[in-house]
Order: structure tokens, then sequence, then C-alpha cells
């Protein structure tokens, strides 16, 4: 899976505004806020950048829901 290297200059998370980083692991590309720690998954090569899409490290059950700290 490749990135464009100019989105990830880009782009920023959604939530704070933190730099993203790419994590691959198990074949599967996800983008990390290096602030906030969100894991924001990445899709036919598309990142979804969407908080509501996003996952906190550690919490693999949650996908897609809203935010624990939004309820």
């Amino acid at each position: 899976m490749t990135l464009d290297s100019r989105l990830l200059e880009l782009v920023r998370c959604p939530d704070c505004h933190g730099t993203l980083s790419v994590q691959e692991r198990d074949g599967v590309t996800t983008l990390v806020c290096d602030a906030c720690g969100l894991v924001y998954p990445v899709r036919d090569d598309i990142p979804v950048l969407l908080v509501d899409e996003a996952t906190r490290p550690g919490d693999p059950g949650r996908s897609g829901g809203p935010r624990p700290e939004a309820e």
C-alpha cells in the first residue's frame, strides 16, 4: 500500500489537528495521530478521516461508533 507523500504532508487529524503517521501491521494500513492517538483506517488506498470511524489503540472491538467521551 502506498499513500501519496504529498497527501500525508497536508492531512491532519480531524479531531485535534495533530500530524498523522502511516502504520502497517499484519497487512493493514492505518494513519495514527501523533498527538491524540486516534487510529484512522485506510480503505482502497484512501484514508478515512472521519472521527466516528477512528479507533483508539487497545480498543480493537470498536469501529464506527461514537467515541466514549462523546457519549
